[in-house]
């Protein structure tokens, strides 16, 4: 457990160095004025951008003003995994900072819920909260760590985005219905997007390979194809060439079984015009 703690805190050090790397470089500054404005050295910000220092809460604060990222507290949430386990354990650390965001294309399979890429702040905060033993800032930190996965759509070339989800998912109550709303047009507004396919899968369907559990395919640049499958609160990534091509068996399995895309949009439309409240 020692090792593993160890390593979502080295992840998450280079994470937090290298954003400050990107944007700094972004924003014409130099490490000298980084360092000014921080009230630290040369050095010291060199050391963080390498991921060899961890920083200060108030450094992480006044990087996000720095930057104009106060309202999505990107350092702050950055740090926080840095000092609480809260975010997520190695596995998954090691997926949203490493593999996620680099891949060229995404699959994923949702029995469950809504997938965690496409969860709305309210959404998520909602299914964390209900977690055994959920505490209110280890939760404020997961909903932000959740977010904070959207800047993967942002990239000048975002990856191609494959999603499966099991159609109860769209009548299964998550909080308010004001909530659900929301959830379900945030749904129609990516599904919008050109590389984001979201097609649904028939719940009556008979698709026992995907019962057991959730899982993401992430291919990579080098032609790598990375797996991450999560069940019962544990997880693993992997590159095993069985259990990849067990999960890509099983993906495949179930997208025989979904609807096509557009019937699928108009779905989620009509589940998302059920949860407005009866007059």
């Amino acid at each position: 457990m020692r090792d593993e703690a160890v390593c979502e805190v080295n992840s998450s050090k280079r994470k937090f160095g290298a954003e400050l790397r990107r944007l700094r470089e972004a924003a014409g500054l130099s490490q000298n004025a980084i360092a000014t404005r921080l009230e630290v050295t040369q050095t010291h910000i060199s050391r963080l951008e390498m991921g060899k220092r961890t920083p200060q809460a108030d450094q992480a604060e006044i990087l996000d003003q720095l930057f104009g990222l106060t309202d999505s507290k990107h350092f702050v949430g950055l740090r926080e995994r840095m000092t609480a386990r809260s975010s997520g354990p190695g596995w998954y650390l090691r997926w949203v900072e490493e593999i996620e965001p680099e891949a060229d294309v995404l699959r994923s399979w949702d029995p469950l819920l809504v997938p965690g890429l496409w969860q709305t702040e309210a959404y998520a905060r909602r299914i964390f909260s209900g977690a055994v033993n959920a505490v209110p800032e280890s939760v404020e930190a997961q909903v932000r760590a959740r977010l904070q996965r959207r800047a993967v759509l942002e990239r000048a070339r975002p990856p191609a985005i494959w999603v499966l989800i099991d159609e109860w998912v769209l009548r299964r109550p998550i909080g308010t219905e004001e909530v659900m709303r929301e959830q379900l047009d945030y749904l129609l507004e990516v599904s919008g997007r050109h590389n984001v396919s979201i097609q649904l899968v028939p719940g009556e369907a008979c698709c026992t390979a995907g019962l057991s559990s959730g899982f993401m395919l992430a291919q990579m640049p080098d032609g790598t194809t990375i797996v991450s499958v999560e069940s019962a609160g544990r997880g693993e990534v992997s590159v095993d060439h069985e259990l990849v091509a067990h999960v890509w068996g099983a993906y495949d399995k179930i997208r025989a079984e979904a609807y096509p895309t557009g019937v699928s949009i108009k779905m989620i439309k009509d589940a998302r015009d059920r949860w407005y409240p009866r007059s």
